[in-house]
């Protein structure tokens, strides 16, 4: 329990200042995920100290990547059918997509050797599995069709 509040207590200030004045939407799912990562990882006070601001980084980083990325579909979407569009124009929407995954990609590596330099390999583990163990989750609550159970 000590570590959930430290957790939450070295989180929670950084989330609020990543998430900005877009919805609330946001920011419940991001508390969400980390009271799961809190629960999964099991971090002793120490870890938690050193984990909690490399995952904020990173959380700040994918998202201003997915952000943009964003951006660009609304801007793709409006773009002319891709009947409509030459060779060129069509490549070059393929590239950039190409182009955000790889620097998704890039992200995901530079934290991996954050984490793994810093922390057990068995909690960078850990904390890849309880990942996927939320998508799951969150997959499998959207597909019931109800919301989340209230205080999750």
């Amino acid at each position: 329990m000590k570590n959930l509040f430290l957790a939450l207590f070295i989180v929670l200030p950084n989330l609020l200042l990543a998430q900005g004045p877009r919805g609330g939407g946001g920011e419940k799912m991001e508390a969400r995920k980390v009271a799961f990562l809190t629960t999964k990882l099991d971090l002793s006070a120490d870890e938690a100290k050193i984990f909690w601001p490399i995952y904020n980084d990173y959380v700040r980083e994918i998202s201003a990547l997915r952000k943009e990325r964003v951006q660009k579909m609304i801007s793709f979407r409006k773009l002319k059918e891709i009947e409509d569009l030459d060779d060129e124009e069509i490549q070059t929407l393929i590239l950039n997509d190409f182009n955000f995954r790889q620097r998704d990609l890039n992200i995901e590596r530079k934290y991996y050797n954050k984490f793994k330099s810093s922390l057990p390999i068995k909690t960078v583990g850990k904390f890849y599995r309880a990942q996927e163990a939320f998508k799951k989750e969150i997959l499998q609550q959207f597909r019931a069709g109800g919301p989340p159970p209230p205080g999750n």
